[in-house]
């Protein structure tokens, strides 16, 4: 029977990672063990994972990868009523989110803005405020005055700087995703490329659901999750919005 109130947590980190096989074998015994479904992945940069469990299974189980991933894995949390995943996976790939670019990743050093503070940035009249996610998870919420870039995977998003974006023209931009995965990584190809003062959301949309108070927050609309909720609302619970992905698939 399915816990009535399950936990998800979502993380990852941009670490060096070897011996990818036996970690894959570690971590698919320590889910085994707490009886934990979703998803982990893991590559030469690092790791990206999101899972669920039941309460009191969550927590060791955010313990144990620790030990074998050698990190303190930091962790974004929601609950939902019932599984939101019905199988558990560790993936090996070359990326954990695929952007197919070179990045410094050092560039992305002191560019987190905290979500207490990210209000105040994004109300400046002279920051460009750029939505990293996908078309579809635009439509389902976003912050007001986010630029779309009408993209259907990360990877299309390089373009779209390159075409739209002028780093001699633009001097502050402001990034947000989910849960800071993208963001981490694009904002230093953004330094890359030139652009003087590029900030990202700390934590991404979920920390900022967390902490800000619903009477102070500028979200509008519901958030996209990649799991069988499809959405979550501003208290981090399964949301009402559609599947909009759907839409792209059938393209």
């Amino acid at each position: 029977m399915k816990p009535e109130n399950v936990r998800v947590a979502a993380f990852y980190e941009f670490k060096e990672l070897s011996d990818l096989r036996e970690l894959k074998s570690k971590l698919l015994g320590a889910m085994s063990l707490r009886s934990i479904l979703g998803t982990i992945i893991i590559a030469p940069e690092g790791y990206n994972g999101t899972v669920s469990g039941d309460p009191e299974e969550l927590g060791p189980f955010l313990r144990d990868i620790g030990a074998i991933l050698e990190s303190d894995v930091k962790f974004k949390e929601s609950l939902n009523q019932g599984d939101p995943f019905r199988r558990r996976f560790v993936k090996i790939k070359k990326e954990i989110v695929t952007l197919r670019r070179d990045v410094r990743m050092e560039l992305g050093h002191g560019t987190h803005v905290s979500a207490q503070d990210w209000n105040e940035l994004i109300k400046r009249d002279d920051v460009l405020l750029l939505d990293t996610r996908n078309h579809y998870e635009y439509r389902v919420g976003t912050f007001p005055g986010a630029v779309d870039p009408h993209t259907d995977r990360f990877s299309d998003l390089p373009g779209f700087v390159e075409a739209n974006l002028d780093p001699g023209r633009i001097r502050n931009v402001a990034m947000f995703c989910t849960g800071g995965i993208r963001c981490e990584k694009f904002v230093p190809y953004m330094k890359g490329l030139g652009f003087e003062n590029v900030y990202q959301l700390d934590g991404g949309i979920l920390k900022y659901l967390e902490v800000v108070p619903a009477e102070e927050s500028l979200w509008e609309g519901e958030c996209f999750v990649f799991d069988e909720r499809i959405t979550i609302g501003s208290d981090l619970r399964k949301g009402e919005a559609p599947d909009f992905s759907a839409e792209m698939k059938r393209k």
